[in-house]
């Protein structure tokens, strides 16, 4: 459907192009007028080009705006590719508890409990 439309807006945009370069250069192009002469004279020539051109331009204009529709549409993002996103490492540092009160005294606290722990497995801390 798409391409159909496509090459039914370059038909009409040459059509467009043609009818506007058959015209003459007089000044009143697209302009609101009327003859009482017949249809083959000159100026009845130059009405038909003039209303030949107003609808081709305004074909053109709404088949600019349907397939612009239809191209948001048929290219809209379905969803989201995750696929790419990198994971966050684990990290290898234990959680602690926060620490309420005191900082200071809260870091001693840790540095007393690693103290611990290093003893436990037969190091010996450096200073308490």
């Amino acid at each position: 459907m798409f391409t159909f439309l496509l090459v039914v807006q370059a038909i009409i945009a040459t059509c467009l192009v043609t009818v506007i370069l058959m015209q003459r250069s007089e000044g009143g192009g697209l302009g609101v007028g009327g003859s009482p002469s017949g249809f083959m004279s000159a100026r009845g020539a130059a009405d038909f080009l003039t209303r030949a051109t107003s609808i081709l331009a305004g074909l053109f204009v709404l088949l600019s705006i349907t397939l612009a529709v239809i191209a948001s549409i048929k290219h809209a993002p379905s969803d989201i590719d995750t696929s790419l996103v990198k994971q966050a490492p684990a990290s290898n540092v234990p959680t602690q508890a926060p620490v309420t009160g005191d900082p200071l005294s809260g870091a001693a606290q840790s540095v007393g409990q690693a103290g611990a722990q290093d003893a436990s497995n037969g190091a010996v801390p450096l200073a308490q």
